[in-house]
Parts: C-alpha cells; sequence; structure tokens
C-alpha cells in the first residue's frame, strides 16, 4: 500500500469538515478489478477504516453477485462505504452507493442507499454527472495506467481546469495516481481512486 497517499489521505481528512454530524466521503477509493485481481477481498480486509471507500466493478465475474455480497459484508464489518458500478438494482439489494459510467443515468429506478457517484472523462460527461446529482465525481484518467497502456491522459493541469467546472460536485482523481504524483492537483483534489496503489 502506498504510504506516501495514505499520509496525504489523512491530511484530506483533517482539514475536512463534517457535515452535519455525519463522516464526510472517504478521500481513498479502492477500484475492484477483476482482470488484475480476481478476488479483492484480501485488499478490501486491509483498507485502512475512515479512509478508504471501495468501488466494486466485477462486471463479468462469473459469480458476480455471490462475490458482491461478500464484499458487502466485509465492507459493512469493516464500516468502509460501498458502490456498485453501473447497477442500481445490485446496488439496491446492497444497501449500497451506486456509480454512473460516463454519469450516464442508471437504466432502473430503484431505490439505493449510500453515496452516489460518476465517472467522467470529459465536459459533457461532467456536466451529465453535475445533472445526475452526483455527491463526487472520479475524473480520468489523470496519469498513464497500466489497465490502459498507451491511452491519452489528461495531466494534472487538464484534471484540475475539469475539476473547475463541476461546481458543488466533490472532484477525485482517477488513474495512475500515486503518492508521489498526487501532490500535483492541488487542494482542489478532494480525494482519489486507485488500484495499484492499494496492491
Amino acid at each position: 500500500m502506498d504510504a506516501r497517499l495514505i499520509a496525504w489521505a489523512r491530511g484530506v481528512k483533517r482539514r475536512r469538515p463534517r457535515a452535519g454530524g455525519r463522516a464526510s466521503l472517504p478521500p481513498l477509493w479502492f477500484f475492484t478489478d477483476e482482470t488484475r485481481l480476481a478476488d479483492p477481498l484480501p485488499v478490501i480486509r486491509r483498507l485502512p477504516a475512515g479512509l478508504c471507500g471501495v468501488l466494486f466493478r466485477h462486471d463479468s465475474h462469473p459469480a458476480r453477485e455471490r462475490l458482491a455480497q461478500a464484499v458487502a459484508r466485509l465492507c459493512r464489518t469493516r464500516r468502509l462505504p460501498l458502490i456498485i458500478a453501473g447497477d442500481a438494482r445490485l446496488a439496491a439489494a446492497l444497501g449500497a452507493g451506486l456509480h454512473l459510467r460516463g454519469g450516464a443515468a442508471p437504466a432502473h429506478r430503484v431505490a439505493w442507499r449510500g453515496p452516489l457517484s460518476a465517472s467522467a472523462h470529459d465536459h459533457g460527461q461532467l456536466a451529465r454527472a453535475r445533472r445526475a446529482g452526483v455527491a463526487l465525481v472520479f475524473i480520468s484518467p489523470v496519469f498513464p495506467t497500466a489497465s490502459h497502456p498507451g491511452a491519452p491522459s489528461l495531466g494534472a493541469r487538464g484534471w484540475r481546469c475539469l475539476a473547475a467546472r463541476g461546481g458543488r460536485i466533490k472532484p477525485y482523481a482517477l488513474g495512475g495516481i500515486t503518492g508521489r504524483r498526487v501532490s500535483a492537483l492541488g487542494k482542489a483534489c478532494a480525494g482519489i481512486g486507485a488500484i495499484d496503489a492499494f496492491l
């Protein structure tokens, strides 16, 4: 686990006020990735409580719902917020938050609990996320990533430009984030999402 990133997250959490007596959203989010980590449970067991949440993305896993239930149980035990990517029905069944890919509205109108997040790669997706009323948006990819080798990235300046257009949405960074790189994003960065940083 990236010790510099953990130290950065503790600093963010100290500066962030509690909303109405409730704990704010964590600054660190572990993104599950079935290609690079088929079983995310060992990593989730090691995540620092109070600093981390989990965003479940195992879309093509053969036992997806069973694994999602196991992840949800572990997150409840460890008091880690859980968000399900792109599946409002599963999010509702697990009492989890929902992640909108590209800010697109969910296909099914069901009541889920937990935070509403989105991903955004450009101004159009960010505008959709804003209209959807998300609490946080993962703007990506900031830096080159192992999962998308050779793909173009925003860079720190491009990320800051998009983040400034988010209005009240908390801007999070995703893509190639490390403890060394995160400081380049400035104080506007409310948190990050990552895979490798937690492995």
